[in-house]
């Protein structure tokens, strides 16, 4: 109530300054409808199979400035909805943001939900991927102050809630109870005419409510006294990072993150420990005529910062570790992606791209991950040669080895690691009056986990408003991993097969597809969750006003 009533006044404020000033309205909308065939072979049997046949996930964003201010809302729709537990049918609507901005010189006030992030993340970022139902917004009110070289940021509140799978509770258009602040500081330095330096120092306040700390302090009691432990309200992280860029092409940067004491919950055993945790980050990166280079490193030890140690997976997370890794946006190289490990891990990722000519390129990636104690968790050998043949034709041909630890990576102790090869190509060409086709087909074989795939998609492009798609991921030879969900897919050799069209006028876009997705890992924004396989027709619509 006391939400709706904060937006009834924000919008009678909309009325009484529109009196001087019309101001300026813009916005978005994006729907996706999905209707569901069910599919025992691959799996495809959830409850939405079974009983609501339809699913769909709405959001209306809606942007308002006039004289100074700025007003934010957005309202969020679920109909049987998957996104939020792939495993049930969620429903429930509200208002899923809202936000006064307002500028006063150099400084800037916002109250209501928003978005942020210290640094690259590692201590705080709270943002918002519509793709998988995350939601990290914080609500409270948040103060930005520019003087000199110096930005100033402070800000104080709780987050955003969420659907709670371990239990069902319910709080995605509430909030969690237990409170975050946070202050940080950037300075900009001009070294030399070639040199620029960019710091920054951050702290972040964790505050647990009484009814959270209670019950962690109750699980304590239970342990063994070997075991026990004191918890604790506060829990501090603090950041500090740099960047330097030379004119010559160099360009380094560094950010280290501490956190203080807390309870944090081990995802393998399921107890409660106490522990501090830190994370290291730093990449290197040169960029001249033809040829770019980037190479980073990271080592997480120990470091779960969520807002509260109840809260599992990727519910309340307050730091930002996305996996350090390429990141591969066709479904077959993505298959095997790695979820980046709070309890510890060492990684590293090197980018080369080489352009000897306007023709030809080169793309090579090498990736490895692994736990602290040297094994091995993850790594990715990655190549591909892009050539313009002529003005209407463009060929790509690659080739991915990938190492997946299945058994950390979806927690499945009876689980053998898989090794993949994955052969691909690409080839687009371009057909009189904005007309093309584009081909491209992977190969990925390995003797573990749903075993090989071979994967073909055929598109049809009329430029700017038509395309159409038809494809077919084939199980080749099917393997079935003990222990795990996907024993409920058959062990036929299973056509996956798609169709996909697509319309766009201005700014409005629709598409219409049919799809058999087998189940597996989706990542966007580096974040990574495994969904179960679908089957059935989709249908989205975005539009910008």
């Amino acid at each position: 109530m006391k939400v709706y009533l904060l937006l009834a006044c924000s919008f009678i404020s909309f009325a009484t300054l529109a009196q001087n000033d019309k101001g300026q309205l813009t916005g978005n909308f994006q729907s996706r409808s999905q209707f569901y065939d069910r599919d025992d072979k691959i799996g495809a049997n959830t409850t939405q199979y079974l009983h609501e046949k339809s699913s769909n996930e709405s959001f209306l964003y809606l942007n308002y400035k006039v004289n100074g201010f700025t007003f934010d809302v957005r309202y969020d729709l679920f109909t049987n909805s998957p996104l939020l537990n792939p495993q049930a049918a969620y429903t429930n609507s509200g208002i899923g943001f809202y936000s006064i901005n307002k500028s006063v010189g150099d400084l800037e006030l916002t109250a209501g939900y928003f978005y942020d992030q210290f640094g690259t993340g590692l201590s705080f970022r709270s943002f918002y991927d519509i793709n998988i139902g995350i939601d990290y917004a914080i609500q409270g009110v948040r103060a930005k102050y520019k003087i000199g070289n110096y930005k100033l940021k402070a800000f104080s509140g709780v987050q955003k809630g969420f659907l709670n799978l371990s239990n069902g509770e319910d709080t995605r258009f509430k909030t969690t109870p237990q409170n975050i602040s946070g202050l940080n500081a950037e300075r900009s330095f001009t070294l030399t005419e070639k040199i620029n330096l960019n710091t920054g120092l951050g702290v972040i306040k964790r505050t647990l409510d009484a009814g959270t700390l209670n019950s962690i302090a109750n699980e304590i009691n239970a342990y063994d006294l070997t075991n026990r432990f004191i918890p604790r309200y506060n829990t501090y992280a603090f950041d500090a990072y740099a960047g330097i860029n030379f004119a010559s092409g160099f360009s380094g940067y560094f950010e280290y993150s501490y956190k203080t004491h807390e309870a944090i919950r081990d995802p393998f055993v399921a107890t409660l420990s106490d522990g501090v945790g830190q994370v290291y980050f730093t990449s290197l990166s040169y960029s001249t005529k033809g040829l770019g280079i980037n190479v980073q490193a990271r080592k997480v030890d120990n470091y779960q910062f969520r807002t509260s140690p109840n809260y599992l997976t990727l519910n309340g997370a307050i730091s930002y570790l996305p996996a350090l890794t390429r990141s591969n946006s066709n479904r077959i190289l993505a298959r095997y992606n790695p979820i980046a490990q709070v309890n510890g891990e060492n990684g590293i990722q090197a980018d080369i791209i080489y352009s000897p000519n306007k023709k030809t390129s080169f793309t090579f990636n090498y990736s490895y991950v692994s736990q602290p104690n040297g094994g091995i968790l993850f790594s990715e050998r990655y190549a591909d040669v892009s050539h313009k043949v002529n003005k209407n034709l463009k060929t790509t041909f690659g080739l991915q080895s990938v190492f997946y630890n299945q058994k950390v990576y979806e927690l499945n102790p009876d689980a053998p690691n898989v090794k993949t090869i994955t052969p691909f190509a690409e080839v687009v060409y371009k057909l009189k009056n904005k007309r093309s086709i584009h081909l491209e087909t992977q190969y990925l074989s390995t003797k573990a986990d749903l075993g090989s795939f071979i994967n073909v998609v055929v598109e049809y492009s009329i430029a700017p408003k038509w395309s159409f798609a038809v494809g077919d991921m084939y199980n080749t030879k099917p393997v079935r991993t003990p222990g795990t969900p996907q024993q409920a897919v058959s062990a036929d050799k299973i056509h996956y097969y798609s169709a996909f069209s697509s319309y766009t006028q201005g700014t409005t876009r629709f598409t219409l597809a049919y799809i058999k997705q087998v189940q597996g890992v989706n990542c966007t924004g580096g974040i990574c969750r495994v969904e179960p396989a679908f089957s059935g027709v989709r249908f989205e619509l975005s539009t910008t006003f």
